[in-house]
C-alpha cells in the first residue's frame, strides 16, 4: 500500500529508492541463506520402489497388489491380519516387529509407532548426515508406505442422545468406547510421514491408486510429480478423516448438540433459550463435489452441488432416475418442495415454482392431493417442480398426463415402474422431466442438526424450522371461536405458510392451498395477492400469515374476500387493535405465539 502523500514527484523518488534499498537487503539476505544452508532438501525425479511398507484395514484390491510387488521383486514389510493376507498370496513378507524388536502391545494400539519405522520413512536420501543416522541404528528406508485408515467414518454414524449408542447402516449398535478404538493413531502418523517426505517416498491410502502404483513401479518407479499429487491425496484424506473424528468427539463430549428429532412438537409458548440445544463454538465441515452443474443461477455462473463426505441423506442422497441434468435452480426448487412435502402427514403433493409452493395439498390419496395442488394455480405450475411424501404411482402418472401441464422435476421417495413406463414415454415433454428419488432420514445429521447459509465471507447457521407446531399451545383471541371444521384447515395452512418466503400469507381450503402471496415488503401487500390467487375460493377459506399483523388494514381486505378465520402468530403492540378489527368484522382469529419467517 503506498502512502498518502507520495503522489508528487519527490515522493515517488523517495518511495523507489526505499524499494531499491529493500529488494538489495532481500537479494543479499537470499543469497547468505543459500550459502549457509547447505544441507537443503533436493527432491529427485524418479525413486525405484525396492522396499515398501503395508498396512490396510480395507483389504479390496490387496491380492491385485501382492501379486504386482511380488512380481516387481519389492520386499515388503507388514503387520497383523495384512501380513497374513499377503503372505496367503504367495509374498514373503517382514513382520514389522522383527524390524522394531517389539512385539505389538495394547491390543494392537501400539505396532509401528516406532523409530526403526519413521526414520526409514522420513530419512531424505541427499542427506548425508541422514543416511549416516541410518546406518548407525541399522535402519533400512522405505521406498513407499500403502496405508488405508480404520473405517471410522463408516463404521459410526451419529451419536444418539437417547441412551449413548452410536447407530449406522452396517453396525446396528456402537457404544462410544468402540467407536474409539476406531480411532486411528498408527496409520496416520505413516500417512503423514510419507506424504511429509513425498521428495523421496511415495505414499497410497487408497485400493483405487494400486494399479497406478504398479504401473509406476514397472516403468521404474515413481516421478516426483506422481509423489506430489499421492501427498495432496493424502493430506486431503488425514484431514478428512480428523474432522469426522472431531466432530463425533464434539458431540460425544456434548459440545454441539443433537438437533430435534424431525415430528417432535415442540411447544409455542416455550422460551427458545429453555429448548433449544446450545451452538457450537467451533464447527468443521468437510465437503465434496458431488455434481458439476452445467452453471449456477445464471449462464454466467459457474456451479456444482457439494456435500458433506460421507453423508446420503436430503439432496446428498438424491438419485436421478431419468432425465436431462439437474440444474442449480432445479436443487434449489426441489430443497424447498421436498421439505414442505415432509413436513405434512397424510399423503401430499407440494408444486413448487421459484422456491415457492404455487401448489400444495393433502388427500386420501396422493393422486387426488396431486390434482388439488396442480389446480391451486395452474399459470405457476407449468414448468414447475413436483415433490410428493409416497411412491409415485400409476394413477398420479396419468394426471401429469394431461394436455397443456409441464413440470420441470418430479421427486419421490420411489416410482413404480408402471410410473415410470408412462412418464419416461407417453408426455411429448418426457426427455426433459428429471425423475428424481429422495432418501428418508434426517439430512441435517451430517452438519450436526444445524441448516447453513452463506453470506459475503461468512457462514450463518441455525437449527431448521422443521419441528412440529403444538396446536394445544395455540389459543383463540376473538369472541368468535372458529368452526370445528375448520381446524384441519387451520392447521394445514399455518404449515404451508412457514415455506413461503417473508412476508407470507396462505389461502387454504380445506387441505389445499388455493392462495398465495409471498416475498412482499409489506403484508398487506401479501394478503392482497394471496386473496387475488384465491379468487372465489377464498370464500369461507381460512388465512394463514407467517408473523403477526403489523396494522389492522389488512383485515378488510380478508372480511370482504369473505376468509372464515385467520391464524398467526401473533406478538405485535398493536395485537389489539387487529382483535378489535376481527371481532368488528366477525371473524375468528387464533394466534399459535410462534412466527415462521423465511427469507
Amino acid at each position: 500500500m503506498i502512502p498518502a502523500g507520495f503522489c508528487h514527484s519527490s515522493g515517488r523518488d523517495a518511495l523507489i529508492a526505499a524499494m531499491n534499498s529493500i529488494n538489495s537487503t532481500k537479494s543479499t539476505t537470499s543469497t547468505n541463506r543459500h550459502h549457509q544452508n547447505t544441507k537443503s532438501t533436493q527432491p529427485v525425479n524418479a525413486v525405484p520402489i525396492r522396499r515398501v511398507l503395508v498396512s490396510v484395514f480395507d483389504k479390496t484390491g490387496l491380492e491385485r497388489l501382492a501379486r504386482g510387488l511380488k512380481a516387481a521383486g519389492v520386499r515388503v514389510a507388514s503387520t497383523g491380519g495384512t501380513r497374513t493376507a499377503m503372505a496367503s498370496y504367495g509374498l514373503d513378507v517382514e513382520d514389522v516387529s522383527a524390524i522394531t524388536g517389539f512385539p505389538e502391545i495394547l491390543d494392537g494400539r501400539v505396532k509401528t509407532l516406532h523409530p526403526h519405522i519413521f526414520a526409514g520413512i522420513l530419512a531424505r536420501s541427499d542427506r548425508p548426515d541422514d543416511l549416516e543416522v541410518l546406518g548407525h541404528h541399522s535402519i533400512q528406508q522405505f521406498d513407499a508406505v500403502i496405508v488405508n485408515l480404520y473405517p471410522f467414518e463408516t463404521v459410526v454414524g451419529a451419536f444418539q442422545s437417547d441412551g449413548g449408542e452410536l447407530c449406522s447402516e452396517t453396525q446396528s449398535a456402537c457404544l462410544p468406547a468402540d467407536a474409539i478404538e476406531l480411532i486411528d493413531i498408527g496409520g496416520p502418523s505413516l500417512v503423514r510421514a510419507a506424504a511429509k517426505n513425498h521428495a523421496f517416498t511415495a505414499v497410497v491410502t487408497s485400493p483405487e491408486q494400486y494399479d497406478e502404483f504398479i504401473a509406476a513401479i514397472g516403468r521404474g518407479g515413481t516421478t516426483l510429480v506422481e509423489r506430489r499429487q499421492m501427498a495432496a491425496r493424502a493430506f486431503e484424506r488425514t484431514a478428512t478423516y480428523d474432522a469426522v473424528i472431531a466432530r463425533w468427539m464434539a458431540r460425544y463430549a456434548g459440545l454441539v448438540a443433537v438437533a430435534q428429532p424431525l415430528g417432535t412438537p415442540s411447544r409455542a409458548d416455550a422460551d427458545p433459550s429453555d429448548t433449544a440445544p446450545p451452538l457450537p463454538s467451533r464447527f468443521m465441515l468437510d465437503l465434496e463435489q458431488r455434481l458439476l452443474l452445467r452453471y449456477g443461477e445464471n449462464p454466467h455462473q459457474s456451479a456444482a452441488l457439494y456435500a458433506p463426505v460421507g453423508t446420503h441423506l436430503g439432496l446428498a442422497g438424491l438419485k436421478q432416475l431419468w432425465g436431462k441434468e439437474l440444474s442449480y435452480n432445479n436443487l434449489l426448487d426441489l430443497d424447498a418442495a421436498a421439505r414442505l412435502a415432509g413436513l405434512l402427514a397424510g399423503p401430499a403433493a407440494v408444486v413448487v415454482k421459484h422456491t415457492n409452493p404455487c401448489g400444495a395439498a393433502t388427500a386420501t390419496t396422493l393422486a387426488v392431493a396431486l390434482d388439488a395442488a396442480l389446480v391451486a394455480d395452474p399459470a405457476s405450475a407449468f414448468g414447475s417442480i413436483v415433490a410428493v411424501n409416497r411412491p409415485f404411482d400409476r394413477s398420479c402418472a396419468e394426471r401429469l398426463l394431461a394436455p397443456g401441464l409441464f413440470v420441470e422435476v418430479i421427486a419421490a421417495p420411489a416410482f413404480t415402474q408402471e410410473a415410470f413406463e408412462l412418464l419416461t414415454t407417453r408426455p411429448p415433454w418426457k426427455a426433459s422431466v428429471r425423475l428424481v428419488e429422495l432418501p428418508s432420514g434426517n439430512p441435517w445429521e451430517s452438519t450436526a442438526g444445524l441448516e447453513l447459509r452463506s453470506v459475503a465471507g461468512a457462514i450463518l447457521a441455525q437449527f431448521p424450522d422443521d419441528c412440529f407446531d403444538d396446536p394445544a399451545a395455540w389459543r383463540v383471541v376473538t369472541q368468535a371461536v372458529p368452526a370445528a371444521i375448520l381446524t384441519e384447515a387451520l392447521g394445514f395452512a399455518f404449515t404451508i405458510v412457514r415455506r413461503l418466503t417473508s412476508n407470507a400469507i396462505a389461502v387454504c381450503q380445506g387441505t389445499s392451498l388455493v392462495g398465495a402471496g409471498m416475498g412482499q415488503t409489506s403484508r398487506v401487500d401479501a394478503v392482497s395477492i394471496a386473496i387475488e390467487k384465491a379468487g372465489e375460493r377464498a370464500r369461507g377459506a381460512v388465512l394463514a400469515s407467517d408473523a403477526f399483523f403489523p396494522f389492522a388494514d389488512s383485515i378488510e381486505l380478508i372480511q370482504r374476500a369473505g376468509i372464515a378465520a385467520i391464524i398467526q402468530p401473533g406478538g405485535s403492540k398493536r395485537d389489539p387493535e387487529v382483535i378489535r378489527a376481527a371481532d368488528a368484522a366477525g371473524i375468528p382469529m387464533v394466534f399459535t405465539s410462534r412466527r415462521h419467517f423465511r427469507h
